[in-house]
């Protein structure tokens, strides 16, 4: 009798009931009946019948549901005062969680013969009891939008700071890397054709020397806008590391890879870079660099991604070794 006293004024100060005055929380709590549950033991679980609506009195109750891997992930806790398992009593559809106690606890529940009678007999009251559960998933599913949204955001930053070279806003290695297997594994055996420029900045060391390393990042950032500036949409140029590149130029033969890799050559060696004419000074100079680059062709040079990237690297050393500034084709 006690702990009925103690349900009843819980429930009256809550939102479900809010809307209720004295003699119609009255009626309605005749109906209200106290359970209890013992911690690891399930209120109900996903796909069942639904046939209660539930509040939280005491304890702690979290909802889980199946992954499609068939293990189940907590989705939310269910605070006290929070009702649940109402939608199943009013769209009639089998419960979309697992609610399970993670201690011994009490809910109160309203089932769902009492419910309908209820809205039948008391219409007025059946109103105001479903306009606060309308309130309350309006708050739920604002608040929950917005955490899904936030998510997503976090998500994409996330996901794109995880593939992208920070000074260039390039991507970098391990998103190239992926994207060479991704290609490789989703062909069939008849790989289609790709490239791959492997390049470097000639004597960048000496301008670091010579200006300081502020100066370098401002080539090696200049070069960079170089390089996408000249690529088409699907193209991937990729920052390795230090003044290394590279692009990854999909359904691209031999000429025309070479073709590309002339436009950036010679866009990287035409371009005028301001730097600090020292690393102390405010005072600016103009400079400019040149590239050597390198090309390797799958499936004609390589058959895995780390062919790949090896053939490109040894056409690369081969434009160093004949003379820098130059492109040359592994063979």
């Amino acid at each position: 009798m006690e702990n009925k006293i103690l349900a009843d004024l819980f429930l009256s100060k809550l939102a479900l009931f809010s809307r209720l005055n004295e003699n119609e929380f009255n009626y309605i709590s005749d109906y209200l009946k106290i359970i209890n549950v013992k911690k690891g033991e399930s209120v109900f679980r996903e796909g069942d019948t639904g046939k209660e609506m539930y509040t939280l009195f005491s304890g702690s109750l979290s909802a889980f549901g199946v992954q499609s891997d068939g293990t189940e992930r907590k989705l939310f806790d269910v605070k006290l005062g929070n009702f649940f398992g109402e939608m199943s009593i009013i769209t009639h559809e089998p419960r979309s969680v697992t609610i399970t106690a993670m201690e011994d606890s009490v809910f109160i529940i309203l089932a769902e013969v009492d419910f309908y009678r209820i809205i039948s007999q008391h219409p007025e009251i059946g109103y105001k009891i479903l306009q606060a559960i309308s309130i309350v998933q309006n708050q739920w599913l604002n608040q929950t939008s917005k955490s899904f949204s936030d998510l997503i955001r976090w998500g994409e930053s996330a996901r794109k700071r995880a593939i992208t070279d920070e000074m260039t806003g390039l991507h970098n290695r391990s998103f190239l890397e992926e994207s060479i297997r991704e290609r490789i594994n989703n062909q069939s055996l008849n790989l289609r054709i790709m490239s791959l420029l492997m390049m470097d900045l000639d004597k960048i060391h000496s301008i670091n020397d010579l200006y300081g390393t502020k100066a370098g990042d401002l080539v090696i950032i200049s070069a960079a806008d170089v390089i996408s500036s000249c690529l088409r949409k699907g193209d991937i140029p990729s920052r390795l590391s230090g003044d290394e590149f590279a692009v990854l130029l999909p359904d691209t033969d031999i000429e025309h890879a070479q073709a590309v890799a002339e436009i950036i050559r010679t866009g990287i060696e035409e371009k005028s870079i301001k730097v600090p004419a020292n690393s102390g000074s405010s005072e600016n100079i103009t400079i400019s660099t040149r590239a050597s680059i390198g090309i390797s062709i799958m499936p004609l040079h390589a058959k895995t991604t780390e062919e790949f990237l090896e053939t490109s690297d040894q056409a690369l050393r081969r434009a160093k070794e004949l003379g820098r500034n130059r492109v040359e084709v592994f063979h």
